[in-house]
């Protein structure tokens, strides 16, 4: 929640700018343009910076299911589906922000810095996390040796037992 918190407010706070280019709504244009002047620092930043701004979200979504045996297809899928939703959510949003100008290549860089964190860091935690707690066996315990409790009678609302 915090580290949405923290888009949120780098990404939907007015800004004062002269002008404001037109939206963007091609995709890979913006790629393109950014990489068509050459590899430069700026080029890197703006890239590296859409890609960055949800990645954290790869990891985060799957934490927060708290699910250790789930298919990998399942859980990848999960994963970019809500980051690809919550970066359109913050492009649209963005539309109606002062300065702030809508782009789909956004969402296509946020969305594979949301399925490339997940694919580097989620199958081998969960791995981990799986080896660490095969020793529990079944997730509720047995305990033998025990009968079975005196039964009341619910329904009259007597404390009776039989």
């Amino acid at each position: 929640m915090a580290h949405l918190l923290v888009v949120g407010w780098l990404t939907l706070r007015p800004r004062t700018v002269p002008w404001v280019p037109a939206a963007n709504l091609e995709p890979l244009a913006t790629i393109r343009a950014e990489l068509a002047h050459g590899a430069s620092w700026e080029a890197v930043q703006h890239l590296g910076g859409s890609v960055l701004l949800l990645a954290p979200l790869g990891v985060l979504l799957p934490l927060s299911a708290g699910r250790l045996n789930v298919s990998p297809l399942v859980s990848f899928t999960r994963t970019v589906f809500a980051g690809a939703m919550i970066a359109l959510a913050i492009e649209l949003l963005q539309s109606g922000i002062p300065g702030r100008v809508p782009d789909v290549d956004s969402v296509l860089l946020s969305t594979l810095g949301v399925a490339v964190v997940h694919l580097v860091v989620v199958p081998g935690a969960r791995c981990r996390l799986r080896r660490r707690y095969e020793h529990l066996g079944e997730v509720t315990p047995k305990i033998s040796r025990v009968g079975l409790t005196p039964q009341a009678d619910v329904l009259s609302g007597s404390r009776t037992y039989l």
